[in-house]
């Protein structure tokens, strides 16, 4: 958990310090306090920004999107996992080669000689090219496989599970597919896109489950992971998952249709999935204003009936995936909703349908 955290708002970022003169200078008097060894800032600098402020601060600097490749480094378990985000590291660190070796630059040997600071600059960002390049080939050959795996699952209806990170799409995901793929409670637990045949009836599509979205996610981790959202842009149906109980869950719907409008894929057919109501409270207040604040929990119906429950065209369903509460009324509706797709493309084959819904 973080020490401190420090807000400026500001119409344009300084650009030698990204915050304000009077504002980087309190924040260097709290780390001189209290012995600060790391400060995080929350949106990406640029290299010259970075080594401004480690000068006024006197202490380590990461921005958001060098935080981020870090958790993804942590999470990655799969080689294809590991390819994308070494590549995104590469491609993150390449611009940034200059500020380490400001020490060695002042090194120079005389006119018309180049001192050891500027030739290891050189070295190492032709190393860091040849392997950017390695590694886009590497990529290159595994998404030619994944393609090859994604032609040969065309004819069945494909669904995907989207969301923001950790609103419970792998746990939902297990309880669908009756799987057990692993889940736990932090950002980014799931990083490989997994794909599962799932039956509802006589009714068999497959539903996959994609890495969590995030506000401001880095380009180069979009760019690198290309291959994975590719099950997004090709699904028939989404699965949208939202974590009721968080308080800023509304700027994560928005975050995620953002980034499904980036993908080309805000228009199709989605359901939102409201997850976590088993936390899910809201403070509720009286009349009278001795009676103090009370936290209160809705009723199913109470939800049916909120403004959450009127997305436009979108249909909603409530649940909490890990208590299994109301998971019925979500088969049902995607067991509706697949069957609409199935129908379209396979016009002839209405004997696969049960006529008062899937069986369970």
């Amino acid at each position: 958990m973080p020490v401190r955290s420090f807000l400026q708002r500001v119409e344009h970022a300084n650009p030698r310090t990204f915050v304000n003169k009077g504002k980087i200078e309190e924040i260097a008097a709290f780390v001189a306090t209290n012995a600060i060894t790391l400060a995080i800032f929350d949106d990406e600098l640029t290299p010259s920004q970075m080594r401004n402020i480690e000068k006024e601060l006197n202490c380590r600097i990461i921005d958001r999107t060098n935080l981020i490749l870090d958790i993804f480094a942590g999470r990655a378990r799969t080689s294809h996992a590991r390819t994308q985000v070494e590549l995104a590291q590469y491609q993150y660190l390449l611009p940034r080669l200059t500020g380490m070796w400001t020490h060695l630059e002042r090194q120079r040997g005389g006119i018309g000689l180049r001192g050891p600071g500027e030739t290891e600059i050189e070295t190492d960002r032709r190393i860091i090219r040849d392997k950017i390049t390695r590694l886009k080939e590497q990529l290159k050959k595994i998404d030619t496989q994944m393609n090859t795996r994604r032609k040969g699952r065309e004819k069945m209806v494909r669904v995907a599970l989207v969301g923001y990170t950790n609103v419970g799409k792998s746990t939902l995901m297990n309880q669908i597919s009756k799987s057990d793929l692993f889940a736990e409670d932090k950002l980014f637990a799931t990083l490989d896109t997994t794909v599962r045949k799932v039956v509802l009836g006589n009714l068999p599509f497959l539903l996959s489950d994609t890495v969590g979205f995030i506000r401001k996610l880095p380009h180069d981790l979009v760019e690198s992971f290309k291959s994975t959202l590719d099950e997004v842009r090709e699904a028939d149906l989404l699965l949208h998952v939202i974590d009721i109980s968080h308080p800023g869950f509304e700027e994560q719907v928005a975050v995620v249709n953002d980034t499904l409008r980036e993908l080309d894929s805000i228009n199709k057919p989605t359901i939102l999935v409201f997850n976590k109501i088993d936390l899910f409270c809201f403070i509720r207040k009286d009349e009278d204003d001795l009676t103090p604040f009370r936290r209160e929990n809705l009723s199913l119906d109470d939800l049916r009936r909120s403004w959450m429950a009127r997305s436009g065209d979108q249909r909603t369903v409530f649940i909490s995936a890990k208590k299994r509460d109301n998971l019925e009324e979500l088969r049902k509706m995607l067991y509706e909703e697949v069957r609409k797709i199935h129908v379209t493309r396979y016009p002839y084959n209405d004997f696969l349908y049960e006529s008062d819904g899937p069986v369970i």
